[in-house]
């Protein structure tokens, strides 16, 4: 990922505890004097530092709830976090979910990747335990299961972001369509076409790839000559960054890129000032885009000493949430934690309020489109009703 990303662990105030299957919780209605609560993102990998930055944002959760005494049914318990690495892999993803389950955590954040997120649903599923997952494919909460829980907007609204912002802003030119093959890459960029072509746009040239390749001289010479001048991408940023050098390397410079949350990373800044534009939709409203995250921010440098890669508040969020159900519920049981979430309109420190429907798709979600400016990403315009 970025060369500019550091990874750090930040470990004052709590444990990043081994998986074990000790301490389970089903079934038994006492308070224990530890709470372990999952974490599943991908910790190593292309995307890595975004997952590194998920975990961080329950680690700064997790230390301050501590600090500050947690409580649960006036009993004084301590947060533990039980992380595991999904590998951006679904299969992975499945077996940790397990671990997870296996090692009694009374709920999990994660999952990032959609694709894993929807294979790992089930396995939290069939034990009640609630799933609080950054992942945007519509399918994640359309599984039937009432523990999916969305932090953000779904690919619906993001697709139709994409494809209304660049129907209005960038002409009538020829279009392409580029995904990374995964259930979060196939289906944004599908939505996105499809909207295009509502919009009576046209769209010359669909591609699926995977997420790892960066040989793109056969890909640009397809776009080169077919005029190409917007590329709709869900690709990674490392690959962006590669397919617009062999862009620039043939002259073909004269288009914009259109990308999903995945491109907006500071990766992309090398890029800057090589094509015409580069812009990515994102339902991960950046931090400082609400009042309180500049406290936020200054948190999370002090802790990391890094800026954010990614979601951290969210899940920072998502942890402080999950604390205000337990105490509702008071309980630590999973399917009386899950049933509290559901029945929440919580308050979120940074991002103002989490709440679900029935699906478990968050009511006040939005998306926002950036530009890549000289200095990093700029919001142009946000909305919930695309």
């Amino acid at each position: 990922m970025s060369p500019f990303l550091n990874r750090r662990r930040f470990s004052a105030g709590l444990a990043i505890a081994p998986l074990s299957a000790t301490g389970l919780l089903s079934g038994c209605n006492r308070i224990p004097d530890v709470v372990k609560v999952g974490v599943a993102q991908p910790l190593t990998g292309p995307i890595h530092d975004l997952g590194q930055d998920l975990l961080n944002g329950v680690q700064m959760a997790v230390a301050e709830l501590n600090a500050a005494n947690y409580a649960i049914d006036g009993k004084r318990v301590t947060l533990e976090i039980v992380s595991v690495d999904d590998k951006s892999d679904a299969a992975t993803g499945k077996a940790v979910a397990q671990q997870l389950v296996d090692a009694g955590v009374v709920a999990v954040i994660g999952h990032l990747n959609s694709g894993v997120s929807i294979e790992a649903a089930p396995v939290y599923g069939a034990q009640g335990i609630a799933q609080l997952a950054i992942s945007t494919n519509p399918r994640f909460t359309e599984l039937g299961l009432s523990t999916t829980f969305r932090m953000v907007a779904n690919d619906n609204l993001q697709a139709r972001a994409m494809g209304a912002f660049a129907a209005q802003n960038f002409g009538d030119v020829a279009y392409a369509g580029l995904d990374d093959g995964t259930p979060y890459g196939k289906g944004l960029t599908e939505g996105a076409s499809q909207q295009l072509q509502a919009a009576k746009r046209q769209v010359v040239l669909r591609q699926s790839l995977d997420g790892e390749t960066v040989a793109f001289d056969a890909l640009a010479a397809k776009l080169k000559a077919e005029q190409i001048g917007v590329v709709v991408s869900t690709l990674n940023d490392f690959q962006v960054v590669a397919l617009i050098e062999a862009l620039r390397k043939i002259g073909h410079t004269d288009v914009r890129m259109l990308g999903g949350d995945t491109l907006k990373t500071t990766g992309l800044l090398k890029a800057h000032g090589q094509i015409r534009g580069i812009f990515a939709t994102s339902p991960i409203l950046e931090a400082k885009e609400f009042l309180p995250g500049r406290a936020f921010l200054k948190k999370y440098m002090d802790a990391f000493k890094v800026e954010p890669a990614y979601g951290a508040h969210y899940t920072y969020d998502s942890m402080h949430i999950l604390a205000d159900a337990m105490k509702a519920a008071k309980s630590v049981r999973p399917r009386d934690v899950t049933a509290a979430l559901r029945q929440m309109s919580g308050f979120a420190p940074v991002t103002g309020s989490m709440r679900w429907d029935e699906r478990g798709e968050q009511r006040y979600a939005a998306v926002g489109v950036y530009e890549l400016g000289r200095g990093g990403w700029d919001l142009r315009i946000r909305s919930d009703i695309w």
